[in-house]
């Protein structure tokens, strides 16, 4: 039996509902870059989401370049990333809110005091500081246990790239073996998993059982090891966890 001491959790869609407002806010600025490099396509928020989940917005561009083959200046991309930062905390700061059940979970692993808490996420430090602080999640977490692939690492990247999870590794001083991560997305799920960690799939922030199930199939075809569909199953699911319990979703179909 495994025993589980360190709790990573990503933030978009696992703690706070924050992709679609996310992505609203930077469909303009994505649109803006496709024109200024006369480019006809342009995205609406929704089909930001289905082609980029999971990744932040510079690793967005690095995809969008390599997709329509051109290249931004290094120092007009930083002019953007800052733009896309201040857009999506406005967003934020007006319309986040906690998933359902996020809020109750947390607290009852705070209260039990038998893991380390920490954020593991691909987006700009200041955004996820400002989503966990604007749904009332920041008191369960030291400030020095949020980590972004954006922005505390030595050269920035994104998910699914698993730099970002060995460097929270390194900085709470545990093992892959003796955390677990809680990822929505297949970026922020092959990220951990390439970093040796074990993953609870969560897809209670997908609209329609349908597209829930399809996403938990996904998700443990990449080789997460479970599923939770709401936050109150999180216990069970660590209990899989610590008990290696794999779960076929496939045939619980």
């Amino acid at each position: 039996m495994t025993k589980i001491t360190e709790i990573f959790f990503d933030c978009d869609n696992t703690l706070v509902l924050s992709e679609e407002l996310a992505f609203e806010a930077c469909a303009d600025l994505a649109n803006e870059i496709l024109e200024a490099n006369n480019l006809p396509d342009r995205y609406t928020g929704e089909q930001l989401i289905k082609d980029f989940v999971g990744q932040n917005f510079r690793g967005m561009m690095v995809s969008l370049q390599k997709k329509y083959d051109f290249q931004i200046d290094p120092e007009k991309l930083e002019e953007y990333v800052t733009r896309e930062e201040d857009k999506v905390i406005a967003k934020l700061n007006a319309k986040a809110k906690p998933c359902i059940g996020a809020n109750e979970a947390l607290e009852k692993i705070y209260a039990a005091q038998k893991y380390g808490l920490a954020v593991v996420s691909s987006s700009a430090l200041r955004r996820v500081l400002a989503s966990i602080k604007n749904v009332g999640q920041d008191k369960y977490f030291d400030e020095d246990k949020v980590f972004s692939a954006a922005s505390s690492l030595p050269k920035p990247t994104s998910k699914p790239d698993p730099a970002i999870y060995l460097y929270a590794l390194e900085q709470v001083g545990k093992t892959a073996a003796e955390t677990v991560a809680i990822e929505d997305s297949k970026s922020g799920a092959l990220s951990a998993i390439r970093a040796g960690i074990p993953v609870i799939a969560y897809v209670g922030s997908f609209n329609g059982e349908d597209t829930q199930n399809a996403m938990a199939k996904t998700l443990t075809e990449l080789g997460a090891k479970t599923v939770m569909y709401h936050w109150s199953e999180f216990e069970n699911c660590l209990t899989d966890i610590e008990n290696d319990v794999s779960v076929d979703v496939q045939s619980s179909l």
